[in-house]
C-alpha cells in the first residue's frame, strides 16, 4: 500500500475515537444542563433524575459505538495480528455488555420485550 494509507487510517481512527469521547462528554454536559432546566421549571426530582439517566445513557451508548468502530478499523486495517484480534474481541464483549446493560437501564425492560410493550400500547390506543 502507499505510505500515506496507514497514516491516514491511524488519523481516521484517532478522529473517530475523539468523536466518541466528545459525544460522551457533550452528552454528559447536555444531560446535566437539561436536568437542571427541568428542575427549575418545576419537574419533580425523581422525574428529572430519570430523564437525566436516560439522556446520559444514550450519550454513552452512542459514544461507545464510535469507540468500537475505531477499534474495529484499527484491528482490521492497521494491525491485523492474532493478538490484536483477541484484544478487539475482548473489548467488543465488554462494550457489548455495557451497551446491553445501559439499554436495559434506559428502556426499563429487556430488549426482546420491546415488541410486547409496543403491542400493549397499540391495543390500549385502539380500545
Amino acid at each position: 500500500m502507499d505510505e500515506w494509507f496507514p497514516s491516514g487510517l491511524k488519523l481516521m481512527t484517532r478522529a473517530i475515537e475523539i468523536g466518541g469521547i466528545a459525544i460522551i462528554v457533550l452528552g454528559l454536559l447536555g444531560a446535566s444542563i437539561a436536568v437542571v432546566w427541568q428542575v427549575l421549571r418545576g419537574r419533580s426530582g425523581s422525574e428529572a433524575f430519570t430523564l437525566y439517566r436516560s439522556n446520559l445513557g444514550r450519550a454513552i451508548l452512542l459514544g461507545l459505538e464510535f469507540l468500537v468502530a475505531a477499534d474495529i478499523i484499527n484491528t482490521v486495517a492497521i494491525e491485523p495480528t492474532l493478538q490484536s484480534l483477541l484484544i478487539l474481541g475482548g473489548i467488543i464483549l465488554i462494550r457489548t455488555f455495557l451497551s446491553f446493560s445501559l439499554e436495559v437501564e434506559i428502556e426499563g425492560r429487556w430488549p426482546w420485550d420491546r415488541h410486547k410493550a409496543e403491542d400493549e400500547r397499540s391495543s390500549s390506543r385502539a380500545a
